[in-house]
């Protein structure tokens, strides 16, 4: 699924309607009325409310299947590859970001990150069993400066 910086990602934007996401990719997984929802799409997607039911962040999750379905930017993998090599090729390209606690916040408008849940060696068959490098698990998708923001803001 092709991610547009600061913008959304396959068929969900920033500012889109709760209503008009749910016509296109159908009713939430968690459906009670609380914010984040998770749909059921390949990749999964993970969508943040405002208070006037609009979107506001964006969140790719990997899709593990195996069948290709991950987050990509301008034809680099994001999702399910060792964060590192992620955040190389995009500098590589030019973009910028600042580290966060779990993973790089990119100023053009997004974010890549670990929960630390997947293992080197499940996108590295050479990695031994205790290497510590992190592998890409989500994207967030907003403007810089929501992905930035306090947490109490």
């Amino acid at each position: 699924m092709e991610i547009i910086p600061g913008r959304g990602a396959g068929p969900v934007m920033i500012g889109d309607h709760r209503s008009r996401v749910e016509e296109r990719i159908g009713p939430p997984r968690n459906p009670l009325d609380r914010t984040p929802f998770v749909y059921a799409t390949t990749p999964p997607l993970v969508i943040t409310y405002a208070p006037d039911d609009t979107v506001e962040l964006v969140e790719v999750g990997h899709s593990g299947e195996g069948d290709g379905a991950e987050a990509s930017y301008e034809g680099i993998g994001l999702t399910h590859r060792l964060i590192d090599d992620v955040v190389a090729e995009l500098h590589a390209r030019g973009l910028t970001s600042t580290p966060c606690d779990i993973g790089h916040d990119f100023h053009a408008g997004f974010s890549v990150w670990s929960m630390r849940v997947l293992e080197a060696r499940e996108v590295d068959p050479t990695a031994g069993e205790d290497d510590p490098r992190c592998v890409v698990e989500g994207v967030s998708v907003a403007p810089y400066d929501y992905l930035v923001r306090p947490d109490d803001a």
